[in-house]
């Protein structure tokens, strides 16, 4: 596992380079972006279980089919991986978004599991759309107490949310 910066001087050491300008420019981004980073991942931390809880009440509200006699959360044993999967989710986002590097979701996350779902029937449809309201809800929380909104909040949070939605979504066109 290696975050922005370790990543970052990684590069440059294969290179044989020192930091340029740029290298400079994003640790400075980084470090700039460093209370944000702590404010959410102790509001993720803290708030997980509420987190999980009102987005699964989004989805289930948007696709109440998934709770449905058929659906593929129906039965509590259904129920419950699905709310497993979405707390995973959360905090492997979580890891990532105080790294500033998603490259863990690609390694822990991403690599195998649309394997994994396909064989056990899951659709990856409503599971991009949770991943996608967790970062609505911790958005919106992290917003609630004033603690970041707008464009930095967007940019920096909601970049492991959409990396885990991007990697998913592209993983199911592919296999189709």
């Amino acid at each position: 596992m290696r975050d922005a910066i370790t990543g970052l001087i990684g590069r440059y050491d294969q290179l044989g380079r020192y930091l340029d300008r740029d290298a400079i420019d994003r640790v400075q981004d980084y470090l700039s972006e460093s209370e944000l980073r702590l404010a959410a991942v102790e509001l993720i931390n803290r708030e997980a279980a509420a987190i999980v809880r009102e987005a699964s009440q989004r989805l289930w509200l948007a696709d109440p089919e998934l709770i449905l006699p058929g659906g593929n959360a129906y039965t509590t044993r259904r129920l419950s991986a699905c709310l497993r999967d979405m707390d995973y989710f959360l905090r492997y986002a979580s890891y990532a978004l105080i790294a500033g590097d998603t490259s863990i979701l690609n390694e822990r996350v991403l690599n195998g599991l649309d394997d994994t779902y396909k064989s056990l029937g899951v659709p990856t449809g409503p599971t991009v759309r949770s991943i996608a309201l967790l970062g609505d809800v911790v958005c919106e929380l992290l917003a609630q107490a004033a603690i970041a909104d707008g464009p930095a909040l967007t940019a920096v949070v909601r970049a492991p949310f959409d990396h885990l939605c991007r990697g998913l979504a592209a993983s199911d066109a592919r296999n189709r």
